[in-house]
């Protein structure tokens, strides 16, 4: 007869493996098929494809994609205008500009929010919503029940009910003129609260949240010039914004939020290089992953050019942000994702129309693969 003790050493082999909580195996891409970068100037192509949206399997190592769909999404804006439900039946999209139908050879704002099925076979659009004008960042809370998008061209947060595949207006959420320039949006882990950068007048405003009533606090943090990506740890204790600064050619920042403060505030701050456009920590709460165009999308004659971006990574160390790894990308790079384990990193490169996997150990990046899509990669989202 067996003992207790040998019982319980048996039944650590023996149960089923549960997971401590769902995350995401599927990185969701929105590709800008309307524009290219021709010598540091963005130009619109004459009768352009169809932007597209891309499914990555991130199981498979390299990434792959599994599946190809079209809707409208932009470049304009920051790397985080996808947002996929915790249990990956969704993927919502926006589109902040569209081509000018009075003149083909420019862009205007778009206010295009599109719904898209991942469980359907192949996934599906279900439904178009409007937002606001410039339609840009975009975040879901993980009760799966409330989608905020940050609208860049009007100075204004859309809050959006989500209920099955239906999406509802829910009222929008006023923070400056149209100038403030809303950008990235993320809930806290808690669903009561989120933080938005306003790239236009240097601000990451406090919304509370209760239900489905979205506010503005009236607290905003300052962290550096232009605040433009933004994500939280999913621990809820800091968030990381990139500041992108003015495009002169000086080294931007990336700084560090101490969300358990009351109020919060910036309590990091280092510099990155040159325009940091996207950031992601990864889902272990321990790192967080900045692209950095690095003069890339600058004209050839420029002193400030160079032939490639980055991608650094920084540990979350203390209340400070610790450089541990970098590695050259391609250029004109928007976005950032992890995997669930926090070991794969992919970085999206507009220029060559591709997405870039790494390896990542805790101390180095290892490229372990590139993933082609149809068009220029501009945003990525996986469940939080």
């Amino acid at each position: 007869m067996m003992n207790r003790w040998t019982l319980l050493f048996l039944s650590a082999f023996t149960l089923p493996f549960v997971p401590v909580a769902t995350m995401a195996q599927l990185a969701v891409s929105a590709n800008d098929s309307k524009v290219v970068l021709v010598d540091g100037v963005v130009n619109v192509l004459n009768d352009p494809p169809a932007d597209t949206v891309s499914i990555i399997d991130l199981k498979q190592s390299p990434p792959k994609v599994i599946a190809e769909i079209r809707a409208p999404t932009s470049v304009v804006g920051p790397p985080s205008s996808v947002a996929v439900t915790g249990d990956e039946s969704l993927a919502i999209v926006t589109a902040a500009t569209k081509i000018d139908p009075a003149d083909p050879k420019k862009t205007i704002p778009d206010n295009k929010v599109t719904v898209i099925d991942l469980k359907a076979s192949p996934p599906a659009v279900v439904a178009t919503v409007e937002a606001g004008a410039g339609a840009a960042g975009i975040a879901v809370n993980r009760a799966g029940n409330l989608v905020l998008v940050a609208n860049r061209s009007e100075g204004t947060v859309s809050v959006f009910t989500l209920s099955g595949q239906t999406l509802t207006p829910a009222g929008k959420v006023q923070l400056g003129d149209a100038r403030s320039g809303p950008s990235a949006i993320a809930f806290s882990p808690d669903d009561r609260t989120a933080l938005v950068t306003r790239d236009g007048d240097h601000k990451i405003s406090v919304l509370a949240i209760d239900g489905a009533k979205v506010e503005y606090t009236k607290r905003d943090v300052h962290a550096g010039l232009r605040p433009y990506p933004l994500d939280i740890a999913s621990n809820g204790d800091v968030a990381a914004v990139g500041n992108i600064g003015i495009g002169g050619g000086d080294s931007d920042t990336l700084s560090l939020i101490d969300l358990k403060a009351k109020p919060p505030r910036t309590i990091d701050t280092v510099s990155v290089g040159q325009t940091p456009e996207g950031l992601k920590i990864a889902p272990d709460g321990l790192h967080v992953a900045v692209t950095v165009m690095n003069g890339s999308n600058k004209p050839k004659n420029s002193p400030f050019f160079n032939d490639h971006g980055l991608v650094v990574v920084y540990r979350l160390a203390g209340g400070k942000l610790v450089r541990v790894a970098d590695a050259k990308v391609g250029g004109w790079c928007q976005g950032a994702a992890w995997s669930a384990d926090s070991r794969t990193l992919l970085v999206q490169c507009m220029m060559e129309k591709e997405i870039v996997a790494f390896a990542f150990d805790g101390q180095k990046l290892s490229e372990t693969g590139r993933v082609k899509v149809a068009g220029g990669p501009a945003g990525i989202g996986t469940a939080r």
